[in-house]
């Protein structure tokens, strides 16, 4: 014990001056805390409760003579009291239990201010026979529950079980000791463990310490210990362990038995417990004085001690220990707060004690890393820097990491700042600079093996510990790609896997085969950012690998089934164009590949396009591609390897090259050009009304390219016969232009036979002799009546190169087919005008002349005529009652004369739809015959008068 510091972490707080109150008279003989205040009771009967400041609140009269022990319950307001009261009759004891109720006042008028007394019970009966009583406790079990100890001075301790304040109660008793002795029989302490469910009951007397499990029936006893103590040496641990005071230890125990014991010499008087504390009363017999002491255990030091009078109790509450003495002086006694305790150990240097108080005070981790804090520093003050950084691992999580990282900087101590930042990340502080930290410090010190397990986290948690990213950067600029790679595969950091494959380590088909291992989704993502290395170095492959992705061809397409849908859309060829910026060949590969898969897509208008631009382009090699290949043409080292000698190339083999390389390029130039044609043909059959991809960009990059086989498709499809015929001559494709017009001018096939006049034009034009070709012309021309002799004399006019035996034929069968249209109409005109002068004569007739009607029948009903008749001036004659209503038509005569003005009134209809006529006009051969078979019928010459003029 003389080996314990000692230190003053208590202090008094009363100054001496706190004392019972006056009004007290009696000697204390018992007392209990509670509830914010403290039950003393006296040896006349008198109860008070005094408050913080030690006043007295009210004092009432609980027994007649004397009060023995007093309970306070914690749970409810009641107060429990075992006194001497006054005895009635010599059979019954004159010692009794009362319960008062702290809340229930006596009604107004009584003499005296006192709460309730709830119950009283005799505490001995004749099951129960009276004894000295040594012990009292009570236990709140579950209110209104109680559980009443009482030890005897002769080895029993009798209980009460149950609603006392209700009399509903049991009792039964407990024997402890049978040793005739009463002086190491009495029961001198008690004291309750609860855990659970488990109820058990320490028993001390002089001679023995015993246990009892009150759950049993009957109760069991189990002896812990042969030696005992006297009274006021028995109280309890927080931890619910019994502690036994004797004058050379302090003993502790358990429900298996005896525990730690602790050599304080001198008699204990009074034992407590405070807040973790051991509280003693020693009484040194050397010094003829008492000693009051805090101990700490676990700490090993004496929080406190000073030199007291004559205790006669020991009591907490209010956060302070009371001492009362037997003069009715009272000590307080406080803890002083945690800051002031630290700054005296931190005053002496004793870190190591600041940090098992703190510890064992159960102070916050802030508090507690701090005294780490001022620890570590001072470790490192002594330049102990490994025991200091042991410290300061211990305030990782409260103290800024920058505060230690900035004292180990120096190159001499990165071990330990490796040490440190290996902390850090193991429990999960670290930020993206402290792994970049320690991985340089890795590096530096080239410790392969611990860079390896801080990377391969080899502890199979599977979880990293670190700024996944910053740990790639630092391992790749320190060239550790192996573990750079690592950690990318294992976080799935696709995008930086790929970059170290590629980029750093060329690993283009390891490559490939990762992308091939991973999601479509997540394919796509990547082809599209890495696609232009892969298919710079790996074109086949690559282009194998998204065949697979857009054409459903993929392993983990079974994955993405549920109830037979596709929960992944898959991707448009078009989304990965753009990779092949610099490999056009590759790109043309990949969409020829498609489309022989998918039949039918939606970017399918895209993909056609992008091909024809591919298939009729002049040159499909990139410039980068072609200047390398003539910088390895003329790399030294690859001319030897070729077989050259002195490492250049002869003239005639340069010759050579250069002509196999151009027939090669017009070779490929022609297939593709038919690859392009039979593209522009299937994806426009004559069944479909649009073609499969964007008709006017096809027609331009025709043109650009001076693709003619498809220009005349293209135009042929749209209906642009004469762009047609201008491409045949462009070309002077003169037997091509006339089977073209052959084709496309044939009015029964749908054609324009207009044709015929551009192509005449066209040679009219031409300032050579094509006779040949006019002359099947004209056939054409005079075959359809296109054009008047006339127009056709001045079109070919103009080609002095051509004889008027050219046209001699034409213009005599010309002559001979109008001479006998003038003479048919000649004929015609004559008869025209023999019938209309005999309408004339007629109409003239009936002007003038009378008529004879000789009809005898009616035209009706061929019965005779007879009258009423009625005459019509087409000699048709009728009954009156065959006519009806209609007297004024004949029946015979009325439906055709109504037919012939219907007609007129249909003509004089159209004469006013000017659209109609220029709609005839446009589409007739012969536009004079429409203008003059509207002037026959007397439509165009009808107009009607205008508005009367002012004279």
């Amino acid at each position: 014990m003389y080996q314990w510091r000692k230190f003053e972490f208590f202090e008094e707080k009363s100054a001496g001056k706190a004392s019972i109150p006056s009004e007290i008279s009696g000697n204390v003989r018992c007392c209990s805390s509670g509830r914010g205040r403290i039950a003393v009771g006296c040896d006349d009967g008198m109860v008070g409760l005094l408050d913080r400041g030690f006043k007295l609140s009210y004092a009432f009269q609980a027994h007649a003579a004397s009060v023995l022990f007093i309970q306070q319950l914690k749970q409810r307001n009641f107060l429990i009291t075992v006194g001497e009261d006054e005895q009635t009759t010599p059979q019954l004891s004159p010692i009794c239990l009362k319960v008062f109720d702290l809340d229930k006042m006596q009604p107004e008028g009584s003499s005296t201010t006192s709460p309730m007394c709830v119950q009283i019970l005799r505490i001995f009966t004749n099951q129960f026979p009276e004894a000295k009583i040594t012990s009292f406790l009570v236990l709140e079990e579950a209110p209104p529950i109680l559980l009443i100890t009482i030890g005897l001075d002769t080895g029993s301790i009798y209980c009460i079980k149950g609603d006392i304040a209700r009399e509903r109660i049991t009792r039964f008793a407990l024997l402890v000791e049978t040793v005739a002795d009463k002086s190491l029989s009495s029961v001198t302490g008690l004291g309750f463990r609860v855990d659970g469910r488990a109820l058990q009951l320490f028993a001390v007397t002089p001679a023995s310490v015993s246990l009892f499990s009150l759950n049993d029936q009957p109760p069991k006893r189990h002896t812990l210990d042969q030696i005992g103590c006297d009274s006021n040496a028995v109280t309890m641990s927080d931890r619910l362990d019994l502690i036994v005071g004797r004058p050379e230890a302090v003993y502790f125990y358990e429900i298996d038995g005896r525990g730690p014991c602790w050599a304080f010499d001198g008699e204990k008087k009074f034992l407590g417990w405070f807040r973790g504390y051991l509280l003693c009363v020693i009484a040194d017999q050397r010094s003829n004085r008492n000693m009051f002491n805090v101990y700490d255990l676990k700490n090993r030091l004496i929080a406190h001690s000073m030199v007291v009078g004559n205790v006669s109790h020991l009591l907490c509450e209010w956060g302070y220990i009371v001492l009362i003495m037997s003069d009715k002086k009272v000590l307080c006694i406080g803890e002083k707060d945690m800051e002031s305790k630290l700054d005296m150990l931190f005053k002496k240097n004793l870190y190591t004690v600041a940090i098992n108080l703190v510890q064992s005070q159960q102070a916050d981790a802030a508090a507690t890393a701090e005294v780490l804090r001022k620890y570590a520093d001072h470790l490192y003050g002594k330049q102990d820097y490994d025991e200091a950084m042991s410290q300061y691992i211990h305030t990782i999580g409260h103290l800024e990491p920058s505060y230690v990282i900035q004292k180990f900087l120096d190159a001499q101590r990165i071990h330990n700042l490796t040490n440190y930042l290996e902390k850090l990340h193991e429990r999960g502080f670290a930020s993206k600079d402290h792994t970049t930290l320690l991985l340089n410090c890795y590096t530096k010190l080239k410790d392969v093996e611990k860079l390896n397990k801080f990377i391969k986290d080899e502890d199979g948690r599977g979880e990293h510990k670190f700024d996944v990213e910053t740990a790639i950067r630092v391992c790749r600029a320190a060239g550790y790609h192996e573990h750079a790679l690592y950690v990318a595969r294992k976080a799935e950091r696709h995008e930086w896997y790929l970059k170290l494959l590629l980029e750093d380590l060329g690993s283009y088909d390891e490559a490939l085969l990762y992308i091939s291992s991973l999601e479509p989704d997540q394919v796509g993502i990547t082809v599209k950012e890495y696609g232009k290395i892969l298919i710079e170095h790996r074109p086949a492959e690559t282009v194998e690998l998204l065949i697979r992705l857009c054409t459903d061809d993929w392993e983990s397409t079974k994955k993405r089934m549920t109830n037979g849908m596709h929960l992944v859309m898959l991707p448009s060829p078009m989304d990965f164009v753009k990779i092949f910026v610099h490999n056009p060949k590759s790109l043309m590969e990949f969409l020829e590949k498609y489309i022989s898969k998918v039949g039918d897509s939606a970017a399918q208008v895209e993909i056609h396009n992008t091909l024809l631009e591919l298939y009729l382009s002049n040159d499909l090699s990139f410039p980068s591609i072609s200047q390398e290949i003539s910088n390895e043409n003329r790399d030294p080292k690859v001319g030897r390897h070729k077989g050259m000698t002195n490492g250049s190339m002869t003239e005639s083999k340069v010759k050579m090259n250069a002509e196999n390389k151009d027939l090669k390029k017009e070779k490929d130039h022609l297939e593709r050009q038919q690859k392009g044609l039979a593209l522009l043909k299937n994806a426009w059959t004559s069944d479909m009304e649009q073609p499969s991809y964007d008709a006017f960009l096809a027609v331009i990059l025709c043109q650009m390219n001076a693709f003619k086989d498809g220009l005349l498709f293209l135009y042929e499809k749209m209906e642009l016969y004469k762009e047609v015929i201008a491409c045949y001559m462009q070309n002077h494709d003169h037997e091509g232009l006339i089977a073209c017009c052959k084709k496309l001018g044939d009015s029964t096939q749908g054609g324009d036979p207009s044709l015929w006049v551009d192509v005449l034009n066209y040679f009219s034009e031409l300032g050579e002799d094509c006779s040949k070709e006019v002359k099947e012309v004209l056939t054409y021309i005079e075959r359809d009546d296109i054009l008047p002799p006339i127009v056709v004399l001045q079109t070919l006019s103009k080609n002095p190169c051509l004889t008027l035996s050219v046209v001699k034929d034409y213009i005599a069968r010309k002559l001979e087919q109008e001479s006998k249209l003038i003479e048919d109409d000649r004929k015609s005109i004559e008869k025209y005008q023999e019938d209309t002068a005999s309408m004339r004569k007629e109409i003239q007739d009936l002007r003038t002349n009378a008529r004879i009607f000789q009809l005898s029948k009616c035209t009706a009903c061929t019965f005779t005529l007879d009258l009423p008749a009625v005459h019509f001036m087409c000699m048709h004659s009728f009954h009156l009652r065959c006519l009806g209503d209609n007297e004024k038509e004949c029946p015979e005569c009325a439906p055709e004369y109504r037919s012939i003005l219907d007609t007129k009134r249909n003509l004089e209809l159209n004469a006013r739809d000017q659209n109609l006529f220029f709609q005839q006009l446009k589409n007739s051969k012969d536009g004079f015959s429409v203008i003059a078979d509207y002037f026959g019928k007397g439509i165009v010459s009808k107009t009607s008068p205008g508005p009367p003029q002012n004279p």
